[in-house]
């Protein structure tokens, strides 16, 4: 089936490892696509003016949270700002607003991990989501260096971390190319320490066998199919333009790179859109 017929609401890429190369998979209505082999074929994206809530799947005209439509941004527990920064969890204050969805992803092992994206940084995932989540944000190497028992733990040892080492992704410097090697391993080694007088009183709180450090883990390394990376990124806004068009140039995080722009797929989860290639 040629590509020029996948119509429907788009997702966030699928991804996984193949000897460390970032192979993506781009869900589009029922289908789901292999991108990587379209890098260097010219490739349209088009949005179709209809936006459905990722979660509910109702008519919105406004996407809220990268897909869901108001209500469900208001109500979901996926959708509060304790997703955004964990340390803020209040599930055992009682006022989760899904305490079910709450017990089956913020009450399970997470991983505290360094990452570098375009610089080094600390993150938090579930344990379930390694390496998706590095392959996510466009970093070339990842380390787990702690692994929690929920959500609001790693969250606190995440910002003993931030205190020394950034905790965000430069997006556009993440897409200009790789960035300069780093031994995690040594910076793991330096920021633990830093931290180790916070990290013993989280433990002497919560138990040591809640908060463990990982120390036997080898640095993941992950290459990203990107044939050339811009000079300048210049991002597309489907809302303003709905015509994306261009050489694909690369994919890394959520982005596919086009010799006319970058777009962030992620962002547009619930739009649309009619995707054709001049070759599979």
């Amino acid at each position: 089936m040629s590509l020029s017929s996948l119509v429907g609401p788009v997702a966030k890429m699928k991804t996984s490892l193949v000897d460390d190369l970032a192979m993506y998979s781009m869900p589009i209505g029922d289908e789901l696509r292999e991108i990587n082999a379209l890098i260097g074929s010219t490739v349209r994206m088009e949005f179709r003016q209809q936006i459905n809530c990722v979660h509910c799947g109702r008519l919105t005209k406004k996407s809220f949270n990268q897909g869901y439509c108001y209500t469900c941004f208001q109500r979901l527990a996926q959708c509060d700002s304790c997703i955004v920064s964990p340390e803020k969890c209040h599930y055992f204050e009682g006022t989760c607003r899904e305490p079910e969805w709450g017990e089956s992803h913020c009450l399970i092992d997470h991983i505290v991990y360094l990452a570098n994206s375009s610089g080094v940084k600390v993150g938090i995932t579930r344990g379930t989501q390694v390496p998706t989540r590095w392959i996510d944000q466009g970093a070339v190497a990842a380390l787990p260096i702690f692994r929690v028992s929920n959500r609001l733990q790693s969250g606190l040892v995440e910002t003993l971390f931030k205190a020394h080492v950034a905790d965000k992704t430069s997006w556009q410097a993440m897409l200009k190319g790789a960035p300069s090697e780093v031994d995690l391993a040594a910076r793991r080694d330096e920021l633990s320490a830093l931290c180790e007088p916070g990290i013993a009183e989280l433990q002497e709180r919560y138990g040591i066998q809640a908060i463990q450090p990982i120390t036997d883990i080898p640095v993941q390394h992950i290459r990203f199919p990107v044939e050339t990376y811009p000079l300048k990124v210049k991002s597309f806004n489907l809302d303003k333009d709905p015509l994306v068009e261009g050489t694909l140039m690369g994919i890394k995080g959520q982005y596919l790179i086009f010799d006319t722009g970058v777009i962030n797929i992620r962002k547009y989860a619930g739009y649309h859109i009619e995707l054709s290639s001049e070759s599979l």
